[in-house]
């Protein structure tokens, strides 16, 4: 008897094991990046959050501005899970094309989302990128992440950008960059894009940076190369990643 109540319990065990390595993921609701409408799909999203971030391109002339500025932008008052009205947010500022110098830390790979129907290509993902203070002299992910802004490469500019991707950014940031090996350095951009409030890490999956304020999308990314002086009001020395 009690081999067989053993026998039984393995049994048990092993099916309760089997059914949870084969949870199942989520289904992608498109072929590819040109199939996924605006407004994204797959469950329960933010139908207007996702128009925002798959803006392709815009024509507004952008304003310069500085990370310290993007941190000092306030969270909305009224917006709620339960009253998602961007109206407030544009009175704020998303939406605005902007201009930002900093040290960028770290491009990370980007995954399956509703505003990219859930696919998981490479060309069909967001990049995340880490931005901090340019007066910092030797900013680090470690100290500085939680204090920084973040900025996205997104699949929908690629199109028209298709330089606009993790393997062309790292390797700036960190010449010994490999895709499985932890960046390491720093990397002075001047990035231009819209300003957008991610409200879906404001009410939930909070992220370790300073708000929830982005340049989302990035619409020009230009970097300064080693041993060059750059400065934000200028346009000598900086390089194009779009013509690297």
């Amino acid at each position: 008897m009690k081999r067989s109540l053993i026998a039984l319990l393995v049994v048990v065990f092993s099916l309760s094991s089997t059914v949870h390595a084969q949870k199942p993921q989520p289904t992608p609701c498109a072929h590819d990046i040109n199939d996924c409408p605006n407004e994204g799909c797959g469950g329960q999203h933010d139908s207007e959050l996702n128009k925002q971030k798959n803006i392709r391109s815009d024509d507004q002339d952008p304003v310069l501005q500085s990370i310290a500025w993007m941190k000092a932008l306030p969270d909305p008052t009224h917006f709620t899970a339960d009253n998602r009205n961007r109206d407030e947010l544009g009175q704020i500022g998303e939406g605005k094309k902007i201009t930002v110098v900093a040290w960028a830390l770290v491009a990370r790979k980007g995954g399956k989302e509703t505003c990219n129907c859930k696919l998981s290509a490479p060309k069909d993902t967001d990049n995340h990128i880490v931005l901090v203070d340019p007066a910092g002299e030797d900013p680090t992910l470690v100290a500085d992440e939680d204090n920084s802004e973040t900025a996205e490469f997104t699949p929908r500019v690629r199109l028209d950008h298709p330089n606009f991707t993790r393997d062309n950014l790292e390797p700036l940031i960190d010449p010994d960059w490999k895709v499985h090996k932890k960046s390491e350095g720093k990397l002075l951009v001047r990035v231009t894009g819209l300003l957008l409030f991610d409200s879906e890490h404001f009410l939930k999956n909070h992220l370790h940076r300073h708000n929830n304020w982005e340049i989302h999308p990035v619409l020009k990314m230009e970097y300064c190369p080693s041993g060059e002086t750059c400065r934000a009001d200028s346009d000598a020395n900086w390089k194009n990643l779009e013509n690297e």
